[in-house]
């Protein structure tokens, strides 16, 4: 979905971030002589022998892959967090503070085929690939030391992936990331105020309105969100309220898994390419706390914005 170009530009409120976008659709008009990305057609082998990621083969730090015949989860060679106690510097009252930071990073190959996205494979494929998610959420979530599980995807050279094999990440720590900690402050203050959740709430006056619905299934809805800044932008959310990928039952995780992939096709159908993308699933923390405030949802932050070659750079004034 694109906004209209003839539409007046203005604001819409992201009230997850508590803050207020500009939409001004006459950027799409403007002409194009700027960077243009490298396409690329030509097609992968289903296996690859110098793929550090597919089955049987030798990874970076020396470790032998086994021979995976569906989701294959292994730490990072290369973490950005270790899962270490370190003692603190203390800094307090300074320009310059630090803090330690403890987590645990993971791969999950979502295939031993080094040639399929999640795309091309089929839902009970797609559906082994959430049920690995619930699995690591639940595992990872009951660690003392781990307060919040981030479990995402980036696809595609452009959005910085290093290796072509389907795969994606989970980062597990300690503390709360920045925007999440935001999005927990404004869902807690609605929750307050309200005593509803307020990503339910929203998702009832948008199907109200059916305006920005893209897909919409018997538990789980694909929409353009009111404040979207990404060409393309998605926003996954679930008709029964709940908190975590843990929370779905046997048929919502079929459901999930069904509208994740037809969302990836649509994606890979508008340019005729394999569409890049960043997605993350955003769910309540795990410190142990009831989080009612909180609805399980996943964004699509897709990059490209007029053909397979033009990409947006977020960047701004």
């Amino acid at each position: 979905m694109r906004f209209d170009p003839n539409e007046h530009p203005h604001r819409r409120y992201n009230p997850l971030l508590d803050e207020w976008v500009l939409v001004s659709p006459h950027r799409a008009k403007r002409p194009w002589q700027g960077q243009q990305e490298p396409t690329h057609d030509h097609s992968l082998p289903h296996y690859d022998p110098a793929c550090y990621l597919c089955p049987g083969n030798t990874r970076a730090n020396g470790e032998v892959n086994p021979n995976y015949d569906s989701c294959y989860v292994f730490d990072n060679d290369f973490p950005a967090l270790l899962d270490l106690e370190i003692k603190s510097e203390s800094t307090k009252g300074t320009l310059f503070r630090t803090a330690p930071e403890r987590g645990i990073n993971r791969v999950v190959c979502f295939s031993p085929r080094h040639d399929l996205t999640i795309p091309e494979m089929d839902e009970v494929n797609v559906a082994e690939i959430v049920r690995t998610w619930q699995q690591q959420y639940r595992q990872l979530g009951n660690m003392t030391h781990i307060n919040h599980v981030q479990i995402f995807e980036n696809k595609g050279a452009v959005m910085g992936c290093s290796n072509p094999h389907p795969h994606g990440q989970i980062w597990a720590q300690s503390s709360l990331p920045t925007q999440v900690a935001r999005t927990q402050r404004n869902l807690q203050a609605y929750f307050e105020k309200n005593g509803r959740n307020l990503l339910s709430d929203y998702l009832r006056e948008e199907l109200a309105q059916r305006k920005r619905q893209v897909l919409e299934h018997q538990h789980f809805v694909a929409l353009v969100p009111f404040w979207a800044v990404w060409p393309y932008e998605v926003m996954i959310l679930p008709k029964r309220d709940f908190s975590a990928i843990t929370d779905m039952d046997d048929d919502e995780t079929r459901d999930f898994a069904s509208i994740l992939r037809r969302m990836a096709i649509l994606y890979d159908n508008l340019f005729k390419t394999s569409f890049p993308y960043s997605a993350g699933i955003h769910q309540r923390p795990t410190d142990g706390l009831d989080h009612p405030e909180w609805q399980f949802h996943l964004h699509f932050y897709p990059p490209l914005l007029r053909s397979a070659s033009v990409r947006k750079f977020m960047v701004g004034y």
